[in-house]
């Protein structure tokens, strides 16, 4: 199968103003799901995963090409949203991937999703395969936190060789009336390692404008 997609990366004029066109992407954009929509499905559920390379059109209208193709199609009758991120784990050999859902399907239970090729190899798999046995969950607390899930689409386009495989956020501080900092270590795997990086975000909890986002390694 051949992809026609073409991946432009984030670009940090972007990032310090995420209101300038052409991406109007706020955190509480239908973009990345209704954070009220998701399902308290906390138990990971076991089943296959096939690939795909998508195509121009989705259901949700989110790009294959989102957070780097790290995405993936869902039953259209699941606890699955659009712009949720599932956690995906190879049962083969252990490898982890956080990917966003992007499109819906027929027919696919909550116990089967189709991944983009991307994201299917990044879990280690061969695409001769067709089809591996996974671990997928969602519902974890992490996904509530929109800004968190705000920083993942940025974490994984900076470290473009990485793939983050777990997120969580260790602290929120009102620094005053115009101003909250929150920050999230994420977890980034290689075939040759693995780091944690530190990403921290101000913002304006009136008005949700970015004030700085910082990223460091841990």
């Amino acid at each position: 199968m051949n992809s026609n997609y073409f991946h432009m990366p984030y670009v940090y004029p972007y990032v310090t103003n995420p209101y300038q066109a052409p991406y109007v992407r706020y955190p509480y954009s239908h973009y990345y799901g209704s954070y009220q929509s998701y399902q308290d499905v906390r138990q990971p559920v076991r089943g296959q995963a096939t690939w795909t390379e998508g195509g121009a059109v989705t259901q949700c209208g989110i790009p294959w090409s989102a957070n780097l193709y790290m995405t993936v199609a869902v039953g259209q009758n699941t606890p699955y949203k659009c712009g949720d991120t599932l956690k995906i784990k190879n049962l083969a050999n252990g490898r982890e991937v956080l990917v966003t859902v992007v499109d819906q399907v027929a027919g696919y239970g909550a116990n089967k999703v189709n991944l983009h090729k991307r994201a299917f190899e990044a879990l280690g798999a061969n695409v001769d395969l067709g089809v591996i046995n996974v671990e997928i969950t969602t519902g974890i607390e992490l996904e509530e936190e929109k800004w968190g899930k705000y920083l993942l689409e940025i974490v994984q386009s900076a470290y473009s060789n990485y793939n983050v495989t777990d997120y969580n956020r260790i602290s929120k501080t009102q620094q005053n009336a115009n101003q909250m900092t929150e920050t999230y270590k994420y977890v980034l795997r290689s075939p040759q390692e693995t780091i944690n990086i530190e990403g921290t975000v101000a913002y304006n909890p009136n008005t949700d404008r970015i004030i700085s986002i910082d990223l460091k390694e841990v």
